[in-house]
This record gives structure tokens, sequence and C-alpha cells, in this order.
């Protein structure tokens, strides 16, 4: 692994503050990242394939990603952990810029200890939170060996550093159906404990969940009882902006000179559309074991999107091809799951959502993370909550949804 030190990196930032947050209460992180290491797929991919495949390079400094003939940048922002807001930015980093937690799972585990978290999920980086930069590879072939790669990398061996603080998650090459299939079943087999999945598919150009393209998925991830996480921007779509250039996309809303702010601050609203979506699918009818987990969402927004939900479907769904006897608000408290970093007025207002259907996340090493201090300030959000509902919210929902024990 590559070591270094950071600039501006203070680990013990949070040690010595008082944290009431109970000892028994384990924190679960839904939703982490890691920034993949250099020799992911150069130790896994085929003889024939490792000159094309992912691997980094130096570059004027920089170390950047080359693969499938593009170029790929570490964003800054997917690796600010430790740095003061001040040093903050959109440029390419190098692992020397992070700190080691960020792509080593040795180096992670201490600093989810100075966190206080005690589990955590990580979606991937380089890959996209749902493989998408595979699904856009031209040489398919090599693209499916990729996301494999990135799965048994995950699994076996950055798991297995602990496997009683690491989720095991996949991706899947959603450009083919039949292949997706198989390696989420694959994967189940290996102990994938979810699957990220696109939060749209559409903008993908794949089809949308109100057909009926994705029942093989679906059917894995039941018959498995393994939930589908739906990570924001996993669709490869951000609010008004280009994904790639990080810039405004003229005709879609946002104004051509406003800054990415615009697309940060809206984040949970690509969410907001998926969620009422899959509930006016059909597809949670058909298959009433699917789970679905909306990472990074936030869960502010559920009780009126429920309300509104509910709204149109008693008025509008007398001639419209929808389910006529499920409440879309009873059917998302069967199906879905809500995360947050850090949203007061959803905790407010949580039995409006679901006392069980509400599960936190840290985001680490990203800008929206409170690292090193998430128990410091899961202590502050959750003062005014019964100890019980504290319990679900931090630990045991999750581990429900994930079929994730606590360790010996």
């Amino acid at each position: 692994m590559l070591g270094g030190n950071v600039v501006g990196f203070t680990g013990t930032q949070s040690m010595g503050v008082d944290m009431p947050l109970q000892d028994h209460h384990q924190i679960v992180s839904v939703d982490d990242h890691l920034i993949e290491h250099p020799r992911v797929w150069q130790d896994r991919l085929p003889e024939k394939f490792k000159a094309a495949g992912p691997q980094i390079r130096e570059v004027d400094g920089k170390h950047l990603w080359y693969y499938d003939g593009q170029v790929y940048p570490t964003i800054g922002l997917n690796a600010v952990a430790g740095k003061p807001r001040e040093e903050w930015g959109m440029d390419p980093v190098r692992y020397e810029d992070m700190i080691p937690g960020c792509y080593d799972p040795v180096a992670r585990v201490k600093d989810m200890d100075v966190d206080g978290v005690q589990a955590a999920l990580c979606f991937p980086s380089f890959p996209g939170f749902a493989g998408g930069t595979f699904f856009r590879a031209q040489d398919k072939e090599l693209a499916l060996l990729c996301v494999k790669a990135w799965n048994d990398f995950y699994i076996d061996e950055w798991c297995s550093v602990a496997p009683d603080r690491y989720v095991p998650i996949a991706i899947l090459p959603v450009w083919d159906i039949e292949e997706t299939a198989k390696e989420a079943a694959r994967t189940a087999a290996k102990g994938a404990r979810t699957f990220s999945f696109p939060d749209s598919p559409v903008p993908l150009g794949l089809p949308s969940f109100h057909t009926r393209h994705w029942d093989p998925l679906w059917e894995v991830a039941s018959e498995t009882e393994v939930p589908i996480s739906l990570h924001f921007g996993s669709g490869s779509f951000v609010p008004g902006f280009s994904y790639a250039s990080m810039k405004p996309v003229p005709g879609q809303l946002a104004a051509p000179d406003g800054p990415f702010a615009v697309a940060i601050a809206l984040f949970s609203t690509n969410l907001m559309w998926t969620t009422v979506d899959l509930l006016f699918s059909r597809a949670l009818q058909k298959f009433p074991k699917l789970q679905f987990s909306l990472a990074e969402g936030g869960i502010g927004w559920v009780p009126y999107i429920l309300e509104r939900t509910d709204y149109t479907w008693e008025r509008h769904k007398w001639y419209q091809d929808v389910d006529m006897d499920t409440r879309p608000s009873d059917l998302f408290r069967e199906h879905f799951w809500g995360c947050f970093i850090d949203d007061e007025h959803g905790l407010k207002n949580r039995h409006e959502i679901g006392i069980d259907r509400i599960m936190v996340e840290v985001d680490f090493p990203h800008s929206d993370s409170n690292w090193p201090n998430s128990r410091k300030r899961a202590t502050e959000v959750l003062a005014d909550i019964p100890d019980d509902e504290v319990e679900k919210i931090v630990e045991t929902n999750a581990r429900r949804m994930l079929r994730f024990p606590r360790g010996s």
C-alpha cells in the first residue's frame, strides 16, 4: 500500500470529546467510500488484459487513472478527510495528499475507531458508485472482468482485513441483464450484503424500472435477501450539471453561470424521483422481498413525498396503469430504507418516515462527512430521541437490512 503524510491531518481531533451516545450503541455506516489502490485491477486481470486495464500513471505531478482510452482523476472532494475546509477543491489529488485510510483498509479501521464508528459499507470511487465507468467502456469483455475484479478486491481483500467492520457490497455489469443476474448470484454467494445499482437506469440509456427488464436481478436479490443500494449519482445524473465536467448543462433548469454548490444542495432530488418511480413500477408487488437503500439521499424529504404520492394515487389511480389496491406510503415502509448524514429536520419527523426504516451514514472520506466527529455529531442530533429509537437508527436497522450481525 502507498503511504505518506497528509498536510493538515490531525487524526486525534475528536479524541477526548464527551460522547454521551451510549457505549452499547455501535454506529453502522451504510454509506462510506474507498479510494482504490493502484494495483486493484493489475493484480486481478488476465495477463492479456492488463495493459488495457485500469492503471495509475503519474502525469504533471498528478496521479491519474488510465482506462479505455480515457483519463480519470481522483476528484479532490472525494478524499478530503483530514483536511481543513479551506483546502478543499475539485482538483485531482495524489495518494500522498490523502490520509491512508482512504485507500488502506488497515488504516481505515483506525480512522473508524477515532470516529467512533464500528462498521462501514464502502462504495467504489474509480468505477463510480454503481460501476458506471465500466458501463461506459467500449470493451465490454474487459469491463465485465473489471467489475468482477473490483468485487473480488473489496470482498476478498478489503473486507477480509476486518470482517466485522466492513460490510461487503458488489457492483454489477448492468449493460447485460444476464451477466448482471449471474454476478449478483456469484457475489451473494461470496458474502455480498448489498448490490449497488444506478439510482436511475434511464440516464444511462437502459430500460426503466417500469419495464420487466430488471426482473432477473430483482429475483436474485429477493431469493438471496440482498438489498439494492441506490446511491445518489450512480445513474450518472447530477441535477442540472454534467457528471463529467461538473458544469451546468443548458436546458436542465440550472443557471448557466451557477456554481456546483447548486447541485450539491440538490443531490437528494435524484432519489426522490427514483423512489416515486419504484413505488409506481409494480415491481414491489411482484417481488415482495425486494429492498432498496437510498444511499446519500437524506430523509427530510420523505414525509412530503409520501404524502404527495398518496394524494396523487388516491385521485389518479382510476385511469392510470398503477396498482389500485396498495397505498404508496405502505409500499415505502415495506421496501425502502432512508439514509442520512446530518438531517435534523428528518429526525424530527422520523415517525412519519418509519422509525424502523432510518439509518445513518458517515460518507468518509467525502466532503459531507463529519469525520472525525461523526459520533459526536450523532450525539448532538439524536440527543432528544429515546434510547431504543437511537439504537435502531445508528445500528440495528442497518444490521437487519444487511443481515450483518455484531462480531463476537
